[in-house]
């Protein structure tokens, strides 16, 4: 199990990146409209934020700090946020490969939804968290930039 979530996490990242290299003009990255309540640049900084705590700090005792306001109201080049996706992925292939069977068996140290899981479900958790962010960033590039 453990080699599909790393996996799938690989592919998804790298989505990720394709999707915000895909973004023709910096400011669109930065780019809201009516009933969109946050831009891709920002969804990404939310997505590297969300994966370097949840994974990097909690499972890989990275020293990560989260400041999980300034992931909706940061603006960086465009070139920085690639770089940071290219950090994320570092940290959590690392934290991950480092991780056995009996650790995905084990609760996961922090009670983020409310109940008590594995941390193998919240690592599945947070994969849908990833795909639901990274449909919105890619919705938004067609809609906000290409209209």
């Amino acid at each position: 199990m453990k080699r599909s979530i790393v996996q799938v996490f690989e592919k998804d990242l790298i989505r990720l990146q394709l999707e915000i290299e895909a973004f023709e003009g910096e400011e669109n990255l930065w780019l809201k409209s009516d009933g969109i309540n946050n831009s891709a640049g920002n969804l990404c900084l939310h997505i590297i934020g969300n994966l370097n705590n949840y994974i990097g700090a909690i499972l890989g005792n990275t020293g990560y700090i989260r400041n999980r306001p300034l992931e909706f109201t940061e603006k960086v080049t465009k070139n920085n946020l690639l770089e940071k996706i290219k950090n994320t992925q570092e940290v959590v292939f690392k934290t991950l490969e480092n991780l056995n069977s009996e650790q995905l068996e084990k609760i996961y140290p922090e009670d983020v939804l409310g109940y008590r899981m594995t941390t193998e479900y919240f690592l599945i958790h947070l994969l849908g968290h990833l795909n639901y962010h990274l449909g919105q960033i890619n919705y938004h590039r067609r809609i906000l930039c290409y209209n």
